[in-house]
């Protein structure tokens, strides 16, 4: 039998993989794809997507709060976790579909199996055994959760993964981290009626965002009732009846129906192969690529989480699409991963882009700052504690509006356009121009005149 032949094989089925892959078909390409698991990968399966919907059930509960300001009367309202599990569960085998279908309609073939790099130019398809020959190889598997310091016990935590598919809401859920997916986790479980506690090593949340944005951030979890447990790692994991129960480095005892372990992600390198097929990986198991996504082996790239760079779903797509153009459409162009728009879906959200105050002024340049923190308007009505923070980082020479940082309802929204005006360059006097759209959080981006330093 012949060995069959692809201009691409792809190594994984997420959003990167998926759009490198149509975008070669639709470039005239014949391209094959293998996914192991599901169609869609982490941001789908089991990572952004289902965490948005996840936030959208806990700002229901707030919703049902707010309303009695407003003149509405509401009897009990009770929350059931497994209707969610279940929606939840048909949304993303809707997605999941999508995905499929949209990549098989480009052209290309998906096979149901994990695949294996044997040299630069083969790849093994291990359901079946056979052997396909390409012409360029994109490796886009992503990563997973990491597990930490193994400590007694350890194998009774879950993390992202486990936590949207639990059978049982946990009344009290202690999660381990500080980044995005802690704080995340962290604000949902609460608004759904969950006791939390956040136990992290550091001094604050959220490393390498502004700093006025991570303390505004502590204050209004705090506010919300989550335990903070700051500069803590956890020494044990043990089961009780009804529970565990952790033990703290300071000796510290936390009793809980689950524990989430939140702490980063590892690259999904392990078993693929490539470093015999001369693919060099980092110390944390990431490909090293350059700013095409190519590796040093000439016929194998990789994009998306893999390669452990900005690990952001859109971050992915735009590779999979450089990729593409560039090696199939004689289109060449790079992603620009300078200036990149995120949001937390934190309770409240946050929204940010560009540079920090910290990272502004770190090369000694004249920064000029401004800022607001305001109670918003809903608030007024509903009696809720909680307050809004907008910080626009600005060039002190050149007027150059270097980094926005929003808290609040709708932060992720709003950021998305700032983006646009950070990537063409504008200066304050742009933003100062613009006419404010009034009753709006917004509008306070537009209407900051005092500069606070």
């Amino acid at each position: 039998m012949s060995q069959k032949e692809v201009d691409l094989f792809v190594i994984g089925g997420g959003s990167g993989g998926v759009r490198a892959g149509r975008i070669a078909a639709q470039h005239g390409a014949k391209v094959m794809m293998a996914e192991e698991y599901r169609m869609g990968g982490t941001c789908v399966i089991r990572g952004c997507v289902p965490k948005k919907l996840f936030v959208y059930a806990g700002r229901f509960a707030h919703d049902l709060e707010d309303m009695k300001g407003f003149g509405w009367q509401v009897g009990e309202a009770e929350f059931d976790w497994l209707t969610l599990i279940a929606n939840k569960d048909k949304e993303i085998a809707r997605l999941e579909g999508i995905y499929s279908r949209n990549a098989e309609a480009a052209g290309v073939e998906i096979v149901a199996s994990r695949a294996v790099v044997t040299g630069p130019n083969t790849v093994r398809i291990l359901s079946t055994g056979e052997e396909v020959k390409a012409r360029y190889i994109l490796v886009a598997t992503g990563a997973h959760p990491a597990l930490g310091p193994q400590i007694p016990g350890c194998e009774l935590a879950i993390t992202s993964n486990e936590a949207f598919n639990l059978t049982r809401f946990p009344n009290r859920i202690l999660i381990q981290g500080a980044g995005y997916i802690a704080v995340e986790f962290a604000g949902l479980f609460r608004a759904l009626g969950a006791d939390v506690t956040l136990v992290y090593r550091g001094d604050k949340v959220l490393r390498g965002f502004d700093g006025e944005i991570r303390d505004h951030l502590e204050t209004e979890m705090a506010r919300a009732g989550i335990h903070m447990a700051r500069g803590l790692t956890l020494s044990s994991i043990e089961a009780i009846p009804g529970g565990k129960r952790v033990t703290l480095s300071d000796g510290a005892t936390v009793e809980v129906d689950e524990v989430m372990l939140a702490i980063g992600r590892v690259p999904n390198t392990r078993g693929l192969g490539l470093e015999g097929a001369g693919v060099a990986l980092d110390e944390v198991g990431a490909v090293k690529v350059d700013a095409q996504g190519a590796t040093g082996v000439p016929s194998i790239y990789a994009v998306g989480d893999v390669t452990n760079r900005v690990n952001l779903t859109p971050v992915a797509i735009r590779e999979g699409h450089a990729f593409a153009d560039t090696l199939f459409g004689n289109k060449p162009w790079t992603v620009d991963h300078s200036l990149i728009a995120t949001a937390v879906f934190s309770e409240p959200e946050i929204g940010t882009v560009g540079l920090t105050e910290e990272a502004a002024r770190a090369d000694g340049r004249p920064v000029d700052i401004y800022k607001t923190t305001f109670r918003p308007l809903k608030a007024t009505l509903s009696g809720r504690e909680t307050r809004t923070f907008m910080k626009l980082v600005v060039d002190g020479e050149t007027d150059r509006v270097l980094g926005c940082h929003i808290m609040g309802d709708a932060a992720s929204e709003m950021i998305q356009l700032a983006a646009v005006a950070l990537g063409l360059k504008a200066t304050k006097a742009d933003f100062d121009r613009t006419v404010a759209v009034h009753p709006t959080s917004a509008e306070e981006l537009v209407t900051l005149r005092t500069k606070a330093s």
